[in-house]
């Protein structure tokens, strides 16, 4: 198993934890599956009423879909097949609140999950950023997604920067991203606490605000979803040539701000 869940009955939080810290909890298709088993069985479960998401090991929350995932694609750019779509709580019609407890990085992919969290918590040493134009990618779904959660320039530089820049935990704070801040290493347990107070309210009052802030987005989130597919087919290097960047490209030191 590549994620973990452990509930409390006392409090009514359930933690859902990504443990493939050995690869910085990226999302293998087995995890995508592993994810989605939990969002749709925690519908069911009435003892827990709010959940925190984190990832082991420290070093990362997630860094998006793992290099070595194959998904195969159909060869019309309007029926790309994204499996990140089904990886989130929202996509799986789960209106639990969902509380992010971030330490490292989270990138890519890792904003499919952020961005159907209600609110994010980070230590310190949190750090976001979007690698997909360092490599001849669109960053579509992601930009999306961070665009109802941050101001316009700064998801815009976010993306546009890629590898070159990364997003302190402090400054993800100061523009909105980010809606806590705390010592490295206390993200999970403070993202806890503030789902433990949410756990203790009435749950259909609860869900219903859930399920009322989501509407509030959805409409543009659902318009911009729609130009993705051939957007991400149209502009992305082949293949070949994205695998060529990735493997000759050294690393570099970004830019923190």
């Amino acid at each position: 198993m590549s994620v973990r869940l452990d509930t409390d009955e006392n409090t009514g939080v359930a933690v859902v934890t990504l443990d493939r810290p050995a690869r910085l909890n990226a999302l293998d298709l087995d995890t995508v599956r592993e994810l989605r088993d939990i969002w749709r069985g925690l519908r069911y479960d009435d003892s827990v009423r709010a959940v925190v998401l984190t990832g082991a090991g420290g070093r990362a929350f997630c860094t998006g879909l793992d290099r070595d995932a194959v998904v195969p694609q159909p060869a019309s750019p309007y029926m790309q097949d994204d499996p990140l779509l089904a990886v989130g709580p929202k996509a799986n019609d789960l209106w639990k609140p969902v509380v992010a407890a971030v330490e490292g990085m989270a990138c890519g992919g890792a904003f499919y999950l952020l961005g159907e969290c209600e609110f994010i918590v980070a230590g310190a040493d949190a750090t976001f950023f979007d690698p997909h134009t360092t490599y001849g990618m669109v960053s579509a779904y992601e930009s999306v997604l961070l665009a109802q959660r941050m101001p316009y320039g700064e998801v815009a530089r976010m993306m546009l920067m890629g590898t070159a820049e990364r997003i302190s935990a402090r400054r993800a704070f100061d523009i909105g991203l980010v809606s806590e801040l705390t010592d490295t290493g206390g993200a999970s347990a403070a993202a806890a606490a503030r789902a433990g107070v949410v756990a203790g309210y009435p749950p259909a009052g609860v869900q219903g605000t859930v399920r009322a802030l989501w509407a509030a987005k959805e409409a543009a989130r659902t318009t911009g979803f729609a130009q993705a597919p051939h957007l991400i087919s149209l502009g992305n290097l082949p293949t070949a040539h994205q695998a060529e960047l990735f493997a000759a490209r050294s690393p570099t030191t970004p830019r923190l701000r």
